[in-house]
């Protein structure tokens, strides 16, 4: 009776047991090592079940998990459960397509076909969704959570991010075999409806997931252990800790850039070649308020630097004329040579239903409580930002999560990242820890420094092998205090396989996993053939 019991409760505890797994993996809980297990009970329990059944239950454990992670947007104003609630519908899918695929496979070919499919199927699945559209996504990535393990993680220079998230999923299909292997051999089996594994089979999956692994820790103490022999320069990044009510809040306008004066002057005592304000610095655009321009280039000039900052019309998901979309979000070089002419870059990844309403007047956002927003226009391109002795490309805001926008401006001759973003909006959650962790990512697949600068913070300085060398800090608190930072970052010049070439690892991921599901379609069609001939 008591396994009849768990065999019926097991279907449900597993995937809501590894959904609450991979929440903890993340950060800002950062128990990294749980994400190399937190898919077994999932995977377990779908080995051998119908395809509906294995969809239904990976979903589950995808609308435990997103939700968990994603949390800290019900901070944003007129973000209700509702809206909540539609997220996880959606990033939910994707889970269920994954455990769709692997008990469709499992159904007609065997678990051990399924355990090796699953990698495949599970990095396709994250790249459609870092892709798809202006429900491009790329956060929460399975690989995220190693960001603090500079080893493993140094394979993205290679296969981009992705690669390590085929890893952790192939060691979890590892340790699944393991799992059933094993049950059968207990007298008191408490599942045995699920399918035996062989013994041949559960070894060359394990043989082949310690064989990757062993392969990917070699490469990282390889890459980790070479000398950076490139030039460097100075940076410091600026953390005004300004609160978002004082923010676009006119009154407290001299106050802003008082703090903004002071910091600067204090990071000029290092004599950086470079000094970087956070996204929306200023509090107006410097591009259309000329007194305001007047000052920022006179605190360059009096810093003897350069001066990075972030410069825009209006805050985010702000409600207004939906009409109205010339409005930059941008990021303007200031010159200390009164003779230099200052460069910019506009904003091209705008965030969807905080920077612009997408599909504005096709889709009724209105009738899903989602209000008409004052939106910005996107960017055209990259600026590759130049000075006489370096080159660099800026990001503003979420842009840093995505490793095609990155990498482009790299290829193009970027030799270091400046992100610039302005995280007060989501309080003392888990969202800089979580932008941190991506872009270690960055960084790796590049082998560039990127360098962060936020309004509340995390501002830090991340080598090219993904190491954190710095933060903003102020009594062990990296996250709402005043400060600036300065640092020495190398100026790379070499371009690795993933910046040259891009997301080959995932393009063949997903021809396999197509391959696969299309060899299980004909199989099928030929056995219901036979079954219809007799």
């Amino acid at each position: 009776m008591r396994g009849k019991f768990f065999s019926l409760l097991f279907p449900i505890f597993a995937p809501v047991l590894s959904g609450v797994l991979l929440v903890l993996a993340f950060p800002s809980h950062n128990l990294g090592w749980l994400a190399w297990v937190a898919l077994v009970p999932l995977l377990v329990a779908i080995s051998g079940k119908r395809p509906g059944h294995g969809f239904l239950m990976s979903y589950l454990c995808g609308f435990v998990f997103f939700p968990g992670i994603f949390y800290w947007i019900l901070q944003i104003s007129g973000y209700r459960y509702l809206h909540h609630g539609i997220l996880a519908l959606y990033l939910g899918a994707y889970f269920g397509i994954w455990g769709l695929v692997f008990a469709f496979i499992s159904k007609h070919w065997g678990v051990v076909p399924a355990l090796f499919t699953a990698p495949f199927a599970w990095v396709s699945l994250e790249f459609i969704r870092s892709n798809f559209s202006f429900l491009a996504l790329p956060w929460a990535l399975l690989a995220h959570t190693q960001y603090q393990y500079p080893l493993i993680i140094q394979i993205a220079s290679l296969s981009g991010i992705y690669g390590i998230s085929f890893l952790i999923v192939l060691v979890n299909s590892a340790i699944a075999a393991i799992t059933l292997f094993l049950i059968h051999r207990f007298k008191d089996n408490p599942l045995p409806s699920y399918p035996i594994i062989s013994g041949k089979g559960a070894i060359l999956i394990v043989v082949t997931a310690a064989l990757s692994v062993t392969l990917a820790l070699s490469y990282g103490f390889k890459a980790i252990a070479r000398p950076i022999m490139d030039d460097s320069i100075k940076v410091s990044v600026v953390q005004g800790n300004i609160d978002q009510v004082k923010k676009w809040d006119r009154k407290y306008g001299e106050f802003i850039m008082q703090t903004y004066d002071e910091l600067t002057r204090m990071a000029s005592k290092d004599r950086p070649a470079l000094i970087v304000w956070p996204e929306t610095a200023t509090p107006l655009a410097i591009s259309r308020d000329h007194r305001l321009y007047d000052q920022v280039k006179r605190i360059s000039q009096s810093a003897g630097a350069y001066l990075l900052l972030g410069s825009a019309q209006h805050q985010k998901f702000t409600q207004g004329d939906s009409k109205r979309i010339d409005y930059m979000n941008s990021a303007f070089l200031i010159t200390p040579d009164s003779n230099a002419k200052n460069q910019r870059y506009d904003k091209i990844h705008l965030l969807p239903f905080g920077e612009y309403l997408p599909m504005e007047g096709t889709v009724p956002w209105s009738y899903l409580g989602i209000p008409h927003i004052r939106g910005y226009t996107p960017g055209k391109e990259s600026t590759l930002f130049d000075s006489p002795s370096y080159h660099f490309g800026v990001t503003i805001c979420w842009e840093n999560i995505f490793p095609n926008l990155v990498r482009k401006v790299v290829k193009r001759g970027a030799q270091f990242i400046v992100n610039i973003t302005n995280e007060a909006w989501f309080g003392k959650t888990s969202v800089p820890y979580q932008f941190v962790a991506m872009s270690v990512f960055r960084a790796v697949e590049n082998r560039v420094s990127v360098v962060r600068c936020a309004n509340t913070g995390v501002s830090c300085f991340i080598n090219p092998d993904g190491r954190i060398i710095g933060k903003v800090q102020q009594d062990n608190k990296d996250t709402f205090v005043k400060g600036y930072l300065t640092k020495e970052i190398p100026l790379s010049k070499e371009k690795t396989f993933y910046t040259i070439y891009g997301d080959v690892f995932v393009y063949m991921s997903m021809i396999i996993t197509i391959l696969i599901i299309f060899l299980t379609v004909l199989k099928l069609k030929k056995i219901k053939k036979t079954d219809c001939k007799r």
